[in-house]
């Protein structure tokens, strides 16, 4: 194709025309949507504060000033730069308990992750390499437990084993596993049928090879977008079983304990559970925004 010597030469263009490695190609239809870049960005600053909560905390999560009751915000009155976002009813610094909270949030949410990709991969590729007797039972019982409400069989399961948070973080992952299996199963269920896969077969490749190095790479996409929307499940749903008591226990600095232990005030004193309900909605809808953004970097149909 030939260009005029004035003619301005768009982005796509160029990009169509230099070779990008693939990391470069993520990353150029990754950006194309902002909101996407916008939640990476808060990501990256939530993880850099959990991380650094050691050292960027004014104070110590469980640490009480019983002269400090329920102070409000530094903006308003009565409120003291000591406590930038005010305390709780025990005297606790709002702002340190949220950073601390940050560590605990993002720390269950890739347990919960983890867990459940590992186990719904594996079942997955089970059932739709196997198929026949295998594949109908792993999917009956992922049926069962699709049909029951996901956050009230985390609660049965937390109030079989007791509320802590390991107990909920291993709940979570056992109500979010059938969302895993059943995209593992479809995808697998696709890339049989394709040409590298007979091919490979013919050449007397094993079922664990064939399962694990020729088709799991071409199932990954979907299951990383997947993931990400299920971490921002994670957490609300932590957050929903710490503020129904069956979570994290006080006095753990958790966003969804904050908001249970000090809901009798939420009309007297709005910071306490305004301050920890924003940061639940921004982390979540981070996570969403990049969880689109995924998709539309990992989808070829959306390339054309």
């Amino acid at each position: 194709m030939q260009l005029e010597a004035n003619q301005p030469v768009s982005p796509e263009l160029l990009y169509a025309q230099k070779p990008q490695s693939a990391l470069q190609q993520f990353w150029f239809y990754f950006r194309k949507n902002k909101g996407a870049v916008a939640g990476l960005c808060f990501i990256l600053f939530i993880v850099t504060i959990a991380i650094l909560a050691n050292f960027i905390a004014p104070h110590s999560p469980s640490e009480q000033f019983r002269g400090s009751l329920l102070m409000p915000p530094v903006w308003m009155e009565g409120g003291s730069w000591q406590f930038i976002l005010g305390t709780d009813d025990v005297g606790r610094d709002i702002l340190s308990r949220l950073i601390y909270g940050a560590r605990l949030s993002l720390l269950v949410g890739v347990v919960v992750v983890v867990l459940s990709l590992i186990l719904g991969i594996t079942l997955g590729l089970l059932a739709g390499y196997f198929g026949g007797i295998i594949e109908a039972v792993i999917m009956r019982v992922v049926d069962i437990m699709l049909a029951l409400p996901s956050l009230l069989l985390a609660l049965v399961l937390v109030a079989i084993f007791g509320p802590s948070i390991v107990n909920a973080s291993i709940a979570l992952a056992f109500v979010a596993l059938p969302h895993y299996v059943r995209l593992t199963r479809a995808t697998t269920l696709s890339e049989m049928e394709k040409d590298y896969v007979v091919a490979s077969k013919v050449a007397g490749a094993g079922n664990l090879r064939q399962m694990f190095i020729n088709i799991l790479p071409n199932c990954l996409a979907p299951l990383i977008v997947q993931a990400t929307l299920g971490f921002s499940n994670a957490i609300l749903d932590m957050a929903a079983l710490g503020f129904l008591g069956m979570g994290a226990q006080p006095p753990t600095p958790e966003w969804g304990t904050m908001l249970s232990d000090v809901l009798q005030y939420a009309q007297s004193a709005w910071w306490v559970v305004a301050f920890p309900g924003i940061a639940i909605l921004l982390t979540v809808l981070a996570f969403n925004l990049m969880g689109d953004g995924l998709r539309d970097a990992l989808d070829p149909k959306l390339k054309v």
